[in-house]
């Protein structure tokens, strides 16, 4: 059966109560006896390619400025911002935290989750106060109740709320399904396998376990039942590190690493590429490149455009989206600035600037506040004067004479 097909099976099972664990047990399959790691939302971050790709992604996001407009005959104009996108979760937690934080969660569960426990006296869409205060919640306390892809209950920490006392945004969505999918479900084989070879590593050089080996009794032919007791009398004395005692008709040889074992650096090196696909992070921006492949970017700008693009922009936009419909009245909308991330090397943004200035699509004064500097002064105009011989500064083409034609 599918892991889509699973999805939908238990989420229409127990009344449509479904967690945000069991998503992660769909992308699981009966697993061999030994010693491996299962792995969940938590025990995945111990994967440092996972976390570093949450962090990178989350990082970001949640240093790009929040601004806010409306359209006033055609143009973008700022307006102020409301409570909500300064300062989120009250004095206590300011927007950049509360990006972070929701973000991270919204990449690596599909969801994140909030009790609004404030409202302005701004009506809404959905005829109440606009959300003024969010509190956000550990996923693993949220259980939803849903029927179709309408929600009608949330419970957090054991407490039933409606829908519209919860903020609830969803990333990696399906049609027909309330919740976002959650990457660390389907990244769920990739990085057992490397958790996997870091529990190995961990035993092998830190508690001295051996992972295979012949013992053989040189004297005697060993019957099975003699040849078990001699097994387990060995795997007991060796498993905590302890020595194992023996006459001199016993003789061991140890074999280093199981082949597949000892290749465990490799399965790691490959497994970080594959995490870094589920999570949409370029492997070289976690250090996860793959030997043997390179790609060159001109400068820092045009890697952090690509990046934007086909990475980070489309959740960017969806949360601009989710922001505008449920923080702010109309016709007021949400931008995220992700000139924050397109930042450009001191030549390359001189160039840039000076080319907006003399095409006259930019103004000094302009390129000045860009870079937090005050208009020129007639002294500073002055000395400009006495270095180049003229102002150096461009001026507007002359305006026709009224009732002049072209």
């Amino acid at each position: 059966m599918g892991a889509w097909s699973k999805v939908r099976r238990v989420f229409t099972r127990d009344a449509n109560i479904v967690t945000a664990e069991d998503l992660l047990s769909l992308a699981r399959e009966d697993r061999l006896g030994g010693r491996t790691v299962h792995v969940t939302n938590d025990s995945a971050l111990r994967h440092s390619a996972v976390w570093a790709a949450l962090r990178l992604r989350a990082d970001l996001v949640s240093m790009m400025p929040i601004d806010v407009y409306r359209q006033v005959q055609g143009l973008q104009v700022e307006v102020p911002k409301p409570p909500v996108l300064i300062s989120p979760g009250g004095s206590e937690v300011g927007i950049k935290e509360w990006m972070y934080s929701t973000q991270f969660d919204l990449d690596r569960a599909g969801n994140c989750f909030g009790i609004i426990t404030e409202r302005t006296g701004v009506i809404g869409p959905d005829g109440r106060g606009l959300p003024g205060r969010i509190d956000l919640v550990e996923l693993g306390e949220v259980t939803v109740r849903a029927k179709g892809p309408q929600i009608s209950k949330y419970k957090i920490c054991g407490v039933d709320y409606d829908p519209w006392d919860v903020w609830h945004e969803r990333q990696y969505t399906v049609a027909g399904f309330p919740l976002g999918l959650s990457p660390v479900a389907y990244a769920a084989w990739s990085i057992e396998e490397s958790l996997n070879a870091q529990q190995f590593a961990r035993d092998w050089f830190g508690a001295g376990i051996v992972p295979s080996g012949t013992l053989k009794n040189t004297s005697k032919t060993i019957d099975r039942k003699n040849a078990r007791e001699a097994k387990e009398s060995f795997r007991a004395a060796v498993s905590n590190g302890d020595v194992f005692v023996h006459g001199a008709d016993w003789e061991y040889k140890p074999i280093q690493a199981v082949a597949q074992q000892a290749q465990f650096v490799e399965a790691r090196q490959f497994g970080m590429g594959d995490i870094a696909r589920f999570f949409g992070v370029p492997g070289d921006l976690i250090d996860a490149a793959v030997s043997g492949s390179s790609v060159t970017y001109a400068n820092i700008s045009q890697r952090n455009l690509q990046f934007l693009i086909m990475h980070l922009g489309p959740a960017v936009g969806r949360r601009e989206d989710a922001f505008s419909r449920k923080l702010l009245s109309n016709p007021r909308y949400v931008k995220l600035n992700t000139d924050a991330l397109l930042r450009m090397d001191p030549q390359t943004r001189a160039a840039t600037i000076a080319a907006q200035i003399n095409s006259r699509t930019l103004t000094p004064s302009e390129a000045r506040a860009l870079e937090d500097r005050p208009p020129f002064t007639e002294d500073q105009y002055a000395e400009f004067d006495r270095l180049f011989g003229s102002r150096s500064v461009p001026t507007p083409p002359p305006t026709a004479p009224t009732g002049a034609t072209s």
